[in-house]
């Protein structure tokens, strides 16, 4: 292909696909016309797959003409094992760390190269917390992300390590060496501590959390002012909440552990 010949043709699914893409958290509700501009479509397309979507149920008009993501996706996203399904298993004992400690409380899983949270209880700190149901974050940069990541397979810790990490403050992790080590620690100790990575007065206490195979699937952290934090005495709890997720996923440990 030269510069001069005209791009593939994009096929039916990646023009539907595009249009349910144009929605993020910064973007929950669109114009047509913005739908049809962040989804690189033009207009007269981006009607007709609009009206399909919204026909389906999958979108929804309001009364100012504008789009949003509609029940119909919400109802398929509850069945995913992890998501809601996940969530409503893990409540319970993301509601007891919660009542333990009074601070803000996550549950996240692995999405590639990102985390995605998918449940976030609000403590009573002022701590700068930038997260939401939904929000993604490198993996290297939280307390969720680095519990994930050391227990993903070696060949990917490898090729994440080498890659560039993105920097949020001053603290955060961007030394591929040093990272290397940390993940090395979380495996040693069964938590991860993030300290003032994303912001420079947070704190992340995070455990894995493990299916019923024992492969890790989620991780759930708490986040507390870094100048007030008690990490030998928020590793444990987060780690008993991690366990009675697990063992609610189905996961049995072996004996001694």
């Amino acid at each position: 292909m030269t510069a001069s010949d005209p791009p593939p043709a994009r096929s039916a699914p990646d023009r539907l696909l595009s249009v349910l893409g144009a929605f993020d958290l910064e973007h929950p509700a669109l114009s047509l016309t913005d739908i049809g501009r962040r989804a690189g479509l033009s207009l007269s397309t981006a009607h007709r797959l609009v009206a399909a979507l919204t026909e389906w149920g999958a979108l929804e008009r309001d009364e100012a003409g504008l789009y949003h993501v509609g029940l119909r996706l919400w109802e398929l996203a509850a069945l995913a094992p992890r998501g809601p399904a996940l969530r409503q298993i893990a409540l319970p004992y993301l509601e007891d760390l919660y009542e333990a400690t009074h601070e803000n409380v996550q549950l996240a899983v692995q999405d590639g190269p990102e985390v995605v949270y998918i449940e976030w209880l609000s403590g009573r700190s002022a701590v700068g917390v930038h997260i939401r149901v939904g929000a993604r974050w490198p993996l290297h940069a939280t307390g969720v992300g680095l519990a994930l990541l050391a227990h993903t397979d070696p060949e990917f810790q490898e090729e994440y390590c080498a890659g560039p990490l993105a920097s949020f403050t001053p603290y955060t992790v961007t030394d591929p060496t040093r990272l290397r080590r940390m993940l090395a620690d979380v495996r040693r100790a069964g938590v991860a501590v993030s300290t003032r990575q994303v912001t420079p007065d947070a704190l992340s206490v995070a455990a894995p959390v493990r299916g019923p195979g024992g492969s890790v699937v989620a991780a759930v952290s708490v986040v507390v002012p870094e100048a007030e934090a008690q990490v030998p005495v928020l590793g444990p709890a987060v780690r008993l909440a991690a366990r009675g997720i697990s063992r609610g996923l189905g996961w049995r440990p072996e004996k001694g552990t």
